[in-house]
């Protein structure tokens, strides 16, 4: 995985209408609001209003998605999810009024939401013995895509007209609907057997729910270098202004160029679980070092600055690492797109919060805040592991049957036995056990992360 282009033509597929697919959405995100308030003349205040209420309904519709996925096949769902961000673009071009934005901007954020959802089946199937680590291969190049993007927007944003942004919206449409048309050629996928029991099994699995929330509270670091430092940079330091450009071009190659990489050794929930550790301990790192910029030269800002950046998005790829893991091992196999759906929920509530509550720490409370906001990390962080253990003693009890006999008891960590020692076939997800010797769902739920 750590080649240019993943092994197998299903990986190739999904690498390259993600690629293509981010390639857009990196457009609408670098130019997007200014098409709207300087292209369409609207008020910004409705525009940031629009844009919260279409996040607002996205997060609603994620875990429906990933469970059509599941029952329908995510061969099918997939692509209509990319064909809807084509429209909301294409919407977007003929918008005239802030109703259309609303109505068109709401679609694109479903799109978004519900993509890897609708996706998360076809990267269990076709992610080889590590789904997390091919996930973490299309998070690179999903940052790649949408560095693209952003270059593609600046062409735009440089000439600052109506026209200018029209077009590139509707270079952005293209690109979704190129990925649309990439992603029908995967091999097909039929849908998933589901369970008796209750339909929405992942809102049920509470430890997996509370996995969940923590990493939305952790995911609230996306924000940080995109909301507070440059509020904080400009505002409060002397910083050059091209800093503020230096640090999302150094936080967006390091990404790409480690992510997969990061991944590395991260193969097991207990893994996944430290991986969180160290990312809220590296977060906190990070705030503590932005909380020195005010009052340096320039150049140490500079300095500082780089060095905290770099421990901040070793954070995020260790982050992005375990909720990778933690989402697919802990999600029962034929649940996936509902349980990726529903993880997708907590990232999508974090980076909706976190410019408000960012905002009023680190910029209304001043260094005390960059602290606070790093020990909130911090002990985040600590919290996955402990978390983690439970979702694994839920998945252990009561003890399973297997032709008569009792399945080998929890290791000392109250951990199940790893499915890696067991058959590699069958073993390969938590309930294998339970389809063998006819055990009901109750005894495997409670299993609970483009």
């Amino acid at each position: 995985m750590t080649a240019l282009l993943p092994d197998g033509r299903p990986q190739r597929l999904l690498a390259a209408a993600t690629t293509t697919t981010m390639l857009g959405y990196g457009i609408y995100l670098t130019a997007g609001v200014l098409y709207l308030t300087r292209g369409l003349h609207l008020p910004a205040a409705q525009v940031g209003l629009g844009m919260s209420v279409a996040g607002a309904v996205s997060l609603a519709l994620g875990v429906p998605i990933g469970h059509l996925a599941d029952r329908v096949g995510a061969r099918m769902v997939y692509p209509v999810t990319l064909a809807v961000g084509c429209l909301s673009m294409v919407g977007l071009c003929l918008t005239r009024d802030l109703w259309a934005f609303v109505v068109f901007a709401t679609l694109n954020a479903v799109a978004q939401a519900a993509g890897p959802a609708a996706r998360a089946p076809l990267v269990q199937k076709y992610g080889g013995d590590r789904p997390a680590e091919f996930r973490s291969y299309l998070r690179a190049v999903t940052n790649l895509g949408i560095a693209g993007g952003s270059v593609v927007a600046a062409w735009a944003i440089e000439r600052d007209t109506r026209t200018a942004y029209v077009l590139i919206i509707g270079a952005s449409a293209v690109s979704y609907a190129v990925g649309a048309l990439t992603a029908t050629m995967l091999p097909s996928l039929a849908p998933l057997r589901s369970r008796p029991g209750p339909r929405w099994v992942a809102l049920r699995d509470r430890p997996y729910v509370a996995i969940t929330i923590l990493d939305g509270l952790m995911a609230v670091q996306y924000r940080v270098l995109s909301v507070a430092l440059p509020l904080w940079l400009l505002g409060r330091t002397s910083a050059p202004p091209w800093a503020v450009s230096a640090v999302m071009l150094l936080n967006t190659a390091l990404v790409v160029l480690f992510q997969v990489r990061g991944s590395k050794g991260i193969d097991s929930v207990p893994a996944g679980a430290a991986a969180f550790r160290r990312a809220g301990l590296a977060f906190l790192v990070a705030c503590g070092a932005m909380s020195l910029l005010p009052g340096l030269p320039s150049w140490a800002v500079v300095v500082v600055l780089l060095a905290a950046v770099t421990a901040h998005t070793v954070g995020e790829i260790w982050q992005a690492a375990g909720g990778f893991e933690l989402s697919f091992a802990l999600a029962p196999k034929e649940s996936v797109g509902q349980y990726q759906g529903l993880f997708g929920m907590g990232l999508g509530l974090g980076t909706t919060l976190g410019p408000s509550v960012l905002i009023a720490l680190c910029i209304g409370q001043g260094k005390l805040g960059w602290w606070i906001v790093g020990a909130g990390f911090a002990l985040t962080g600590l919290a996955v592991p402990p978390v983690t253990r439970w979702a694994q003693r839920s998945a252990a009890a009561p003890l399973l049957q297997v032709d008569g006999e009792q399945a080998a008891p929890a290791d000392e960590h109250g951990a199940a036995p790893s499915a890696r020692a067991a058959d590699p076939v069958e073993a390969t997800v938590p309930y294998a056990a339970a389809e063998l010797s006819g055990a009901p769902r109750e005894c495997v739920e409670g299993t609970g992360h483009a």
